[in-house]
């Protein structure tokens, strides 16, 4: 019951639930969260630390970069299923929608490690 008050007190805010949607769709970097959802850098990574620090994401390193992922070996059933309701949900929001567009454009800039 623990990890899954804290997975939904860690989707509780819309910018959160964003990252969660392209990162349900493949692995990504700071720099791309940042390009998908037209946000800042300071925004995406404390949001991102939010969630990893709530159990839904795990990281790699890959060379400079640090790739986040939903950990899906971490998770139990019930997280499990909460994501996987909310990839459904997502599908129909605009804004979701426009994000994963904006995700399939983007690039892993030299300059941003992370």
């Amino acid at each position: 019951m623990r990890e899954l008050v804290r997975a939904c007190k860690a989707i509780s805010a819309e910018t959160r639930l964003r990252i969660l949607n392209i990162i349900m769709i493949r692995e990504c970097s700071v720099s791309e969260v940042m390009q998908a959802l037209q946000i800042s850098q300071t925004r995406a990574s404390r949001n991102l630390g939010a969630l990893y620090d709530a159990g839904l994401l795990t990281t790699r390193r890959q060379g400079a970069w640090v790739l986040y992922s939903v950990n899906r070996r971490g998770l139990d059933g019930h997280s499990l299923e909460l994501l996987s309701a909310l990839a459904a949900m997502l599908k129909s929001e605009p804004v979701a929608q426009l994000d994963v567009q904006r995700l399939n454009r983007t690039k892993r800039s030299a300059h941003q490690g992370g």
